[in-house]
């Protein structure tokens, strides 16, 4: 372990407005699509339930978010809010992207977060759905990467 502990703000307890602003800096990490980046909002010791997979630590989250990237193609993702307490954020979730075979998903989730004191996430549970989905009926449009300052959000959308 390092000595010197990662410190990302905002640190709990958490106010309406700075569970928004945590739960917005971690769909512009995922958007990054850069797993060891993404990774480094974690405790080292984070424990992760991801659909039906279980998993702990750092390194586990690198390699998940890498396979998970390599097959979900033109991924884009939006978070918001759902209810936060002193050190815990749920958030409710879609994102879309495609297979390799070009067929186009919307999936929706629930997301349940823990931090400790520095503001690293130590516990994350998320169950999700896929919908597949023509390309016509897409709604996140921006270029890869961050979602703009204007794009509607989750509930704008009907989501």
């Amino acid at each position: 372990m390092s000595t010197t502990p990662n410190v990302r703000p905002p640190l709990p307890p958490f106010t309406a407005a700075t569970a928004a602003q945590k739960a917005r800096a971690a769909e512009d990490g995922w958007n990054s699509r850069d797993a060891v980046k993404v990774s480094m909002a974690y405790t080292e010791d984070s424990q992760w339930r991801n659909r039906a997979e279980i998993f702990q630590g750092r390194d586990k989250i690198v390699e998940f978010l890498n396979r998970k990237w390599a097959r979900e193609i033109e991924y884009r993702l939006i978070k918001e809010v759902w209810a936060y307490t002193d050190n815990r954020i749920a958030v409710r979730f879609a994102y879309e992207w495609k297979d390799d075979s070009g067929q186009w998903y919307r999936s929706y989730g629930n997301e349940n977060w823990e931090f400790d004191a520095n503001g690293l996430m130590q516990k994350r549970h998320a169950s999700i759905n896929d919908l597949p989905i023509k390309e016509t009926d897409r709604k996140f449009h921006w270029p890869m990467g961050r979602r703009p300052d204007d794009h509607p959000g989750l509930s704008d959308l009907g989501l």
